[in-house]
């Protein structure tokens, strides 16, 4: 009786470190490391009055955050350890680390109410971040339900870089903007409007010789305008989403009209 229930707990035992041996993959979670790193040394680089150079880390955060997931499917290192983590690194690195980025720049000079626009993004990209680990699977494929928080703070962190570029970073203007922008990011971020996602974008199928022309264009033209074109892609991929959202409301009005119609003529 006493070696069966000492088998048991071995058997037990031996299961919980298989499990935690198969669920931690070097390479994936080094690259989160690196995403969890630049999202501190932008707080750091904020503190140091070195807004700028935060904005861009931020930016790098979101290139590492974007590269761990995908090298983790192709490696089929994929885990429940990985997933955990990934979050937490993404709460501090888009959401901790922009809303300080915010508040140290200019959110500092409306006192409470600047605190608290800062406090409601990074909750807000709290909560987009546990409903995507509850829904994942619910969700159509291709798309996100609510602003993904990486691009929530890549807008932010391209909009000073933007500002800042083109000397438009007049106190006044930026810290208005940068109210009205993070108020905007974080309604986006807990609501259910459908955003694109390319993870399943399948880098080893084939592809005509146009598209890969297409990415070494955009790859060139990034490159030779950071500051101008980072700006321009988050608007476009905020804009495109909310203009698909606007046509799907008016279908849906357009399909609910005939039918109210016909409800009240046979009343």
């Amino acid at each position: 009786m006493n070696s069966n229930r000492l088998h048991r707990k071995k058997s037990r035992r031996a299961r919980r470190s298989i499990d935690y041996k198969k669920g931690v993959y070097l390479l994936p979670n080094i690259l989160t490391s690196m995403s969890l790193f630049c999202g501190f040394y932008a707080i750091v680089a904020t503190m140091q009055g070195s807004f700028v150079l935060g904005a861009w880390v931020i930016i790098l955060a979101a290139v590492f955050d974007g590269l761990d997931g995908r090298v983790a499917r192709m490696t089929h290192t994929t885990s429940h350890f990985g997933l955990e983590y990934d979050s937490l690194s993404d709460l501090v690195a888009f959401g901790v680390a922009p809303a300080v980025l915010s508040f140290g720049l200019v959110l500092n000079q409306f006192g409470r109410v600047g605190w608290l626009a800062a406090f409601l993004f990074c909750a807000c990209g709290a909560m987009r971040l546990a409903r995507f680990n509850t829904l994942s699977g619910s969700v159509p494929g291709g798309f996100f339900q609510g602003l993904p928080i990486p691009m929530a703070a890549g807008m932010i962190s391209a909009s000073i870089i933007f500002l800042n570029h083109y000397h438009l970073d007049d106190r006044t203007f930026l810290s208005y903007f940068l109210m009205a922008l993070i108020y905007g990011l974080a309604f986006l971020m807990v609501s259910t409007i459908r955003f694109r996602s390319f993870k399943d974008f399948n880098l080893h199928s084939r592809r005509p010789f146009s598209a890969v022309f297409v990415a070494i264009l955009v790859i060139v033209v990034v490159a030779m305008e950071p500051e101008t074109m980072l700006f321009c892609i988050g608007v476009i991929y905020i804009g495109s989403a909310l203009i698909e959202y606007l046509l799907y409301l008016t279908r849906r009005r357009q399909q609910t009209e005939p039918q109210t119609e016909a409800i009240e003529e046979s009343k």
